[in-house]
């Protein structure tokens, strides 16, 4: 199982789930293709903990 079928399981149970997904592949190939719904968001490898703990306000804000 990858993150992106745990985070669709997680919907079903509870479809206002927030997610956050952690990658190392470069940004834009992870986006494309729609793989980002609303209310998912998206950090690449090596990250900041300032990005991290701003993306998680970010979302919990939204």
């Amino acid at each position: 199982m990858n993150g992106r079928q745990l985070a669709e399981i997680g919907r079903q149970i509870r479809p206002e789930l927030k997610v956050l997904f952690i990658t190392g592949y470069a940004e834009h190939a992870a986006a494309r293709g729609g793989f980002l719904e609303p209310g998912m968001q998206l950090i690449t490898k090596p990250f900041t903990f300032d990005l991290l703990t701003a993306k998680v306000r970010e979302m919990i804000r939204d």
